[in-house]
């Protein structure tokens, strides 16, 4: 059987939510984390609880993409042992087009920044770090089960995970070919009961639709632990045209990417 093979994780929105939680079964597993978020009382709070043997904390918003290349030579030189990359932080609001005079052009625009260019920006800059390592280091993307088949009501942050996942997909295919030691993991959660959804109130936040947090942690876990690079926590029903859609896309992308790479090497020669 195999198990998580990473010994020091950098989690990106750990303060809430699936970040928290992943956090804590982390170091329940021997793990160290240095979680990373914008409240710096929830941080620290989380380091004295577990204590800073083996939990860390950074302060850092990652919407401000230019100061990531410092954080991250500033975080990988005060912990050159971390091994593994977890890129969780995101954010959801509903936009409704058929009234466009409501809609908030702004908070659109910024779930796409976090939820996919700040991320992209993240992995770009650690990818060098975990590239030098001599052993295996991992790269590992909170997407959601949205991103195979969206809601419309969520078009925004659908479209940020559809963009977050063709990143990863397109990621590791490339990383793969070239023999790298970098393993890009997806892990694609359900509607889960977090902060995320907070917005909706009391009134839209049928928390009886959504999987208790628990539940999708020791989940998700046990396809981190089994050394899955997609780890899907539940599905969009039906089952069988969910894991068809999203294993025809993997499927394609990859022969793809193959043929692609044959005829370069045929025009070549």
């Amino acid at each position: 059987m195999m198990t998580f093979p990473y010994k020091h994780v950098l989690l990106i929105g750990a303060t809430s939510g699936i970040g928290l939680a992943m956090a804590n079964k982390m170091l329940e597993h021997g793990i160290r984390v240095t979680a990373v978020g914008r409240r710096k009382e929830r941080l620290d709070a989380w380091v004295q609880e577990n204590g800073p043997e083996k939990a860390y904390s950074v302060v850092f918003d990652i919407s401000k993409l230019d100061a990531i290349p410092q954080f991250v030579a500033d975080v990988t030189r005060q912990h050159p042992d971390i091994d593994c990359v977890f890129i969780n932080a995101g954010f959801q609001r509903m936009t409704d087009f058929t009234s466009p005079e409501t809609v908030d052009l702004v908070t659109y625009h910024q779930i796409m920044h976090v939820n996919y260019t700040a991320a992209v920006t993240l992995a770009t800059a650690f990818l060098p770090f975990l590239s030098g390592r001599s052993t295996a280091t991992g790269l590992i993307f909170t997407q959601s089960n949205l991103a195979i088949v969206p809601a419309v009501s969520l078009p925004g942050y659908c479209a940020s995970k559809a963009a977050l996942n063709t990143f990863a997909m397109c990621l590791r295919t490339q990383l793969k070919d070239a023999k790298s030691n970098v393993n890009v993991i997806e892990v694609f959660p359900p509607a889960v009961q977090t902060e995320l959804h907070d917005y909706l109130g009391k009134g839209g936040n049928t928390l009886q639709m959504r999987m208790p947090l628990q539940e999708f942690t020791d989940k998700a876990w046990a396809g981190l632990a089994k050394g899955d690079d997609e780890v899907y926590v539940g599905f969009i029903p039906p089952e069988e045209r969910f894991f068809s859609i999203a294993g025809q896309r993997r499927a394609a992308c990859e022969e793809w990417s193959a043929r692609a790479k044959a005829l370069l090497a045929g025009a070549r020669s």
